[in-house]
């Protein structure tokens, strides 16, 4: 009790002005191919101007439109064309079926990442434990969707709060959850040195403002602080098998595809380290069933197609179909 008494009072110094003097960077577009899209011109993660076509990817979940997809030839990172910008990118993520913002049970598919989901909470808990070195602290979850993760920190003992851009969701955080969950703007107004861990589950892939994004993730984190980042991996077996119908491209919501040697160029462009790589298991799973439903496939072959990228990276983790990755600044 006594801890926490520590920390409430760490968090009101820490926090002080959080909801104050916003302060948003501007969208940084490389080129417009026609009004309201993003073309880009450099690597948005090595920012190298090596890049060269590589497929087409539909969108599967939503408008049933098609994207470009590019790859950069230095560090291997994929990224998707004429994107919608950040103000008109809204509409695609405007389905009951998205899951991280409605919380919806429909479908067998959403049933069974609900069960996964309860399972996985713990792991993560336990894992932001392991790798910030801190039975409690201060967390943000960024991208914190409908707040089961602040909630399920908070229920720990830490002090967490979350950053959202889909009202629907925070809505859904503060009534399920009482959920301390603001909207994504404010995460550019939160004090330097604040977070002794900050995670983002499958949400850098999300974000215009990559370059952005990182150098804020370095200036929250506290001297010996950790960002824990979740992204699917292209280089795993279930993508290389469903190729342009993998369902984690997920275009255009997914603006980038990192490879382990894409996110490393990331992190060390922007003072980072990656500390250490972890497999994400359950999710080559999930992405091959959503891949299998998209093209009116067999679940069973979803299974056996997850099982054996699994099987596959036994030997070589860095195969997982998603990686969660550790960053830390370099001592």
């Amino acid at each position: 009790m006594e801890e926490l008494h520590q920390l409430s009072a760490i968090t009101a110094k820490r926090t002080a002005g959080f909801t104050q003097n916003t302060l948003t960077p501007p969208v940084k577009q490389e080129a417009t191919a026609m009004p309201h899209t993003v073309h880009y011109t450099h690597c948005p993660a090595c920012n190298s101007t090596t890049i060269q076509n590589a497929f087409t990817a539909r969108d599967f979940s939503v408008s049933k439109e098609s994207f470009p997809i590019a790859e950069c030839r230095e560090c291997g990172c994929r990224f998707t064309q004429d994107i919608p910008c950040e103000t008109a990118i809204g509409r695609y993520y405007q389905s009951a079926d998205y899951v991280s913002h409605s919380d919806t049970k429909k479908g067998l598919i959403n049933q069974l990442y609900h069960i996964a989901r309860s399972y996985t909470l713990k792991q993560k808990v336990a894992l932001v434990q392991k790798v910030s070195g801190k039975k409690v602290g201060m967390h943000l979850d960024v991208g914190s969707g409908t707040g089961a993760f602040v909630h399920a920190m908070t229920e720990e003992g830490w002090l967490s709060t979350g950053v959202e851009p889909d009202e629907q969701a925070r809505e859904i955080a503060a009534k399920r959850y009482k959920a301390d969950v603001f909207p994504a703007e404010h995460f550019f107004s939160l004090p330097a040195g604040t977070y002794d861990a900050v995670t983002l589950w499958h949400v850098l892939e999300h974000v215009h403002r990559l370059d952005e994004y990182m150098t804020q993730l370095k200036t929250v984190i506290s001297a010996n602080g950790k960002i824990i980042i979740a992204v699917p991996n292209y280089t795993s077996y279930d993508a290389k098998t469903y190729g342009a119908g993998w369902a984690a491209y997920d275009v255009p919501r997914h603006l980038y595809h990192f490879s382990p040697t894409a996110m490393k160029k990331l992190a060390e462009r922007h003072g980072l380290r990656i500390k250490t790589i972890l497999p994400m298991w359950l999710d080559s799973f999930y992405v091959s069933m959503l891949s299998e439903k998209y093209k009116k496939g067999s679940l069973l072959k979803a299974v056996v197609i997850g099982f054996i990228s699994n099987l596959k990276t036994l030997f070589n983790k860095q195969r997982c179909s998603s990686l969660i990755y550790v960053l830390e600044i370099p001592k």
